[in-house]
């Protein structure tokens, strides 16, 4: 009897990569940036107590490729691999790490202290917090007499 493997999300993922090959997925926010991603970094986001956490996994790019702007609310992180050219005498047998433009967008919640978001790029993983805005306290207001 054969058995054959059962991969749920195989179909979901080709799919994804067809319509970013066709450019159906723009960055419509940044018009100098408007072409196909060509791959798409895995992102966890963590909520903290006082901050959140955006861990991008990045190998092989430069830090001085990746563009990080935060506008209305939107967190985009875009980028660029280059691809590594073969030497003359080994030759290129098979190259699966993919290169190009990659693009991701996050919608962060109206807490985050947007003038203090930070980043840091170490062992191909770009790491961005974006602290959450210290909770107004009511207070309570007297009334002077006249």
């Amino acid at each position: 009897m054969h058995t054959a493997r059962f991969e749920p999300w195989s179909f979901t993922d080709l799919l994804q990569r067809e319509l970013d090959r066709r450019g159906v997925h723009r960055d419509a926010g940044n018009q100098d940036y408007n072409s196909v991603t060509d791959w798409t970094p895995a992102v966890d986001v963590v909520e903290e107590k006082t901050r959140y956490v955006l861990r991008a996994d990045v190998p092989g790019v430069n830090p001085d490729a990746i563009d990080i702007a935060m506008d209305n609310g939107i967190l985009s992180i875009a980028g660029e691999r280059l691809p590594v050219a073969p030497a003359e005498e080994t030759g290129v047998q098979r190259i699966e790490r993919p290169t190009g433009r990659f693009s991701r967008r996050f919608t962060l919640p109206d807490t985050v202290d947007a003038d203090n978001i930070t980043a840091r790029c170490s062992n191909g993983i770009l790491e961005v917090v974006a602290p959450k805005a210290p909770e107004v306290q009511p207070r309570r207001i007297t009334i002077e007499a006249a």
